[in-house]
């Protein structure tokens, strides 16, 4: 957007806040930087309220308190709710300049988390507008739907259904094939067509979820889609290698390659986080709270370095004739170190000298300590996808109850 001059204003609720335009795109804020890249003022008028272009100021009918306090967020890295104010109001505010929950600091997380739970209701990004579509579009837009959103209609929960059935089918089928009594030749042919009917399911769904999408590349990078594309590629690649080396082959590389394949099915079992809400909110928390379980996996390896190095000194390195043995390396006493951390405790190594107990000792303890300290960010987190997931699958069913009615 080419601007008026260098300095735009922003009219918040009656409110002015000056800005250059360079500051403007960089300011974390999605709703401002849709705002710069705007080439028409009809563009415009779709991200604020009214423009003009003689001030080059834009008015926005929001609360201006609040967004003093995003501002106040932006200079000093800190954001908490404005005294007096109701949490869910200034979460909404919160969600129409481009911030999520997780700007908040803790104490108001925990604030919007019980408030959330009492009132079980979430907000969500105003949806951009939608011109009128046209017959096609809309027909592509419903058969995306339909494969995407489990809920968003009856023949959508229909075709879940099926889909959940072929996974059901496809897990019970892979089991049972590790079984000795089903490895005759009989059982075997039924295995292979039961396989084959299952993948040509999954491939069907995939090929026409593909098709329909409106973003090719962004289709491929979908972490679902990519586990879709891992549980149906091995079939294709064993069955290839079987019938170019044969079953029986004596190429002992080629059959250590397609058991390797054939495990690699079980990711079947992840495509349920389609239709399970449970399977959805842990992907959606692993997603959000990455830089927290980057945190944890930093905090357990620098114990595991300080700890495991001690436990070799103490247990073996002080006498290396009759020493613990089984303590005879780092690499190996970090074996002991992750089990004791996590408190699991095999038993299959254990400290003998009274050094290497102590030692142990605050292991454990360090452990716990460890473990927990990031796991609260994690539980806020959770809570918070749960119920943006839950929200929208009561929006899609009463969209489906509305369609079935009329």
């Amino acid at each position: 957007m080419k601007f008026g001059g260098s300095l735009c204003t922003l009219n918040v609720g009656g409110r002015k806040f000056s800005f250059s335009a360079e500051l403007m795109k960089r300011l974390p804020l999605s709703r401002l930087s849709r705002l710069h890249r705007c080439v028409s003022e009809s563009e415009l008028l779709e991200l604020c309220d009214d423009y003009d272009h003689d001030r080059n100021e834009f008015f926005f009918d929001r609360h201006s308190e609040a967004f003093s306090f995003i501002m106040l967020y932006l200079q000093h890295g800190k954001l908490r709710f404005v005294p007096h104010m109701c949490e869910l109001s200034f979460y909404n505010e919160m969600l129409y300049w481009g911030l999520e929950s997780g700007d908040l600091q803790p104490c108001c997380q925990r604030r919007l988390d019980d408030r959330l739970s009492d009132c079980f209701v979430h907000f969500f990004p105003e949806e951009e507008p939608r011109g009128p579509e046209e017959p096609e579009n809309h027909w592509l837009e419903r058969m995306r739907r339909t494969f995407e959103e489990p809920t968003s209609s009856l023949v959508a929960q229909i075709l879940a259904s099926v889909s959940m059935l072929f996974v059901v089918i496809s897990m019970v089928m892979l089991c049972a094939s590790t079984l000795p009594d089903w490895k005759t030749p009989e059982t075997l042919d039924q295995h292979r067509i039961i396989e084959a009917v299952c993948i040509g399911w999954f491939t069907a769904e995939c090929i026409i979820r593909f098709l329909v999408s409106k973003d090719k590349c962004e289709f491929v990078r979908r972490p679902l889609n990519i586990i879709d594309l891992l549980a149906i590629t091995p079939y294709y690649i064993s069955v290839t290698v079987t019938n170019l080396t044969g079953e029986n082959s004596q190429l002992q590389r080629a059959g250590v390659t397609l058991r390797v394949l054939r495990i690699l099915r079980i990711f079947w079992v992840i495509k349920l986080a389609r239709h399970f809400l449970g399977l959805q909110t842990l992907g959606l928390t692993l997603r959000r709270c990455y830089r927290e379980m980057m945190m944890l996996l930093i905090f357990v390896f620098v114990a595991m370095a300080i700890f495991s190095a001690l436990a070799q000194l103490l247990e073996h390195g002080l006498d290396l004739e009759s020493g613990n043995q089984a303590y005879a390396s780092i690499p190996a006493a970090s074996w002991w170190v992750i089990i004791s951390m996590t408190t699991v405790g095999y038993g299959d190594m254990y400290p003998v000298t009274v050094a290497g107990r102590v030692l142990g000792g605050l292991c454990v303890v360090s452990g716990i300590v460890l473990l927990a300290l990031p796991i609260t960010f994690i539980y806020h987190s959770f809570i918070q996808c749960y119920h943006e997931l839950k929200v929208r699958s009561a929006r899609c069913t009463h969209s489906l109850s509305a369609e079935f009615i009329h």
